[in-house]
């Protein structure tokens, strides 16, 4: 049996733990550089605040329902998520994190009389210790697990925040409710294309006479989500349901480069990044390919994108060795006198990090992974990049629009929350 645990509205919900007076009341969040809205607590969804709507549009709206607007407090958001799978782990040791605010959960080996009790203990335990309400979702398949969450999301009355699916009957009951778009790995494109041959819910998707067009369309993530909805287990822990085949970081410069300094600087930072998101999901990259864009107005060249590729010769996720190969491509692209507006480092080639093959004459420092898992473990534990390599400008940083910033409460000494005793 497999389990979904969802924070509901995580980011709202973070804020509340240490402002409790917002118990209650409507809470949006915004994204980086305080842009659009990104979380809203219920009573905000109640009140007609739209989802991914720009601040500056709905700014009035805001003040005149009196809803408390928050910058995104990331290191907090990050530790208090930690803090959650952590209790998580206490029921079973089978944890995969699939995203800030949910679990995948897998309970073999463990012998559980009644899920939906169990389903309580672990909702009762996160809100005691944390004061995080969460919604979970028994079923035999992860992505069946997904679609109980949301049942056990929307009908919180009826369910108490756990829902089971455990019966041939609740699985075809639960996929006909479950509308094409709201399944897991159909987004809004392929949500078009199954309305257009007549598939509108998770139940028309798992039907044998659509099964040619769903391996035209999807390949083999396609048959592998259908088996999962007909309650065949196709997906283990850690088992992606869309593989990626690439990471990008591509950024537009604050300003015009033209110093080759400056450019190395930014591109060893966007290689950095890769390899982070790389070790994330325990994958490591062939090969590294690096982008340089020549300001189009300040060039008479009619060429003004410019690429390289390298392959390496043994699958990595060491920032170190990304780095050192995104510089030594940038120094065959750059040319000097010239302007640029962007660049950015591509990593593709990725498999699995306990599955590369090793190389029979070149291997990689095995220092560099010990060096990487420390660097990750500070990174995780403050939310903040402290620790960089040597050609990183330390002062060079993103400084994002905060004006509603709350108190990172357990990252930072200085914002502890104190509480006078008498």
């Amino acid at each position: 049996m497999y389990a979904l645990v969802d924070c509901n509205n995580f980011y709202a919900s973070c804020e509340r733990v240490f402002q409790p007076q917002l118990v209650g009341k409507p809470i949006v969040i915004l994204s980086n550089n305080d842009g659009c809205i990104i979380s809203r607590s219920d009573e905000a969804k109640a009140l007609g605040i739209p989802m991914g709507a720009p601040e500056f549009k709905v700014r009035q709206e805001l003040k005149e329902k009196n809803i408390r607007v928050f910058s995104s407090n990331y290191p907090l958001y990050g530790d208090l998520s930690q803090r959650v799978m952590t209790i998580l782990r206490g029921f079973t040791p089978h944890v995969e994190e699939y995203s800030i605010d949910e679990a995948f959960m897998n309970f073999d080996g463990v012998t559980i009389a009644d899920f939906h009790d169990y389903g309580q203990q672990m909702k009762s335990r996160i809100m005691k210790w944390l004061s995080i309400p969460v919604s979970v979702g028994f079923a035999e398949t992860k992505a069946l697990s997904k679609v109980a969450n949301k049942i056990a999301r929307k009908y919180p009355e009826r369910t108490k925040g756990v829902y089971v699916i455990d019966s041939e009957e609740k699985r075809i009951k639960a996929l006909k409710w479950t509308k094409i778009e709201d399944v897991w790995g159909i987004g809004f494109r392929l949500s078009k294309k199954m309305k257009a041959k007549n598939i509108h819910t998770a139940y028309d998707f798992t039907l044998p006479q659509h099964e040619a067009f769903i391996k035209t369309t999807m390949g083999v993530i396609g048959l592998r989500l259908k088996s999962e909805l007909e309650g065949k287990s196709v997906l283990t822990l850690d088992a992606p349901l869309e593989e990626k085949k690439s990471i990008a970081i591509t950024r537009m410069f604050k300003k015009k480069l033209s110093n080759y300094d400056g450019i190395k600087e930014r591109v060893s930072t966007f290689a950095t990044v890769c390899a982070e998101k790389l070790r994330k999901q325990h994958s490591c990259c062939h090969s590294v390919i690096v982008i340089l864009v020549k300001d189009k107005q300040l060039t008479y060249d009619k060429r003004y994108y410019h690429s390289r590729m390298e392959t390496l010769p043994f699958a990595s996720n060491s920032s170190l060795t990304i780095s050192n190969v995104a510089v030594s491509l940038l120094k065959k692209l750059h040319e000097p006198g010239q302007i640029y507006s962007r660049s950015g480092v591509i990593v593709t080639g990725l498999v699995p990090q306990n599955q590369k093959q090793l190389h029979l004459f070149e291997e990689e420092n095995p220092k560099h992974l010990k060096l990487m898992k420390v660097i990750d473990d500070y990174h995780k534990k403050t939310g903040e990049r402290k620790i960089r390599l040597g050609n990183q400008d330390l002062q060079n940083t993103w400084i994002m629009n905060q004006n509603h910033l709350s108190k990172k409460y357990t990252t930072d000494f200085n914002q502890i929350l104190e509480i006078p005793c008498r």
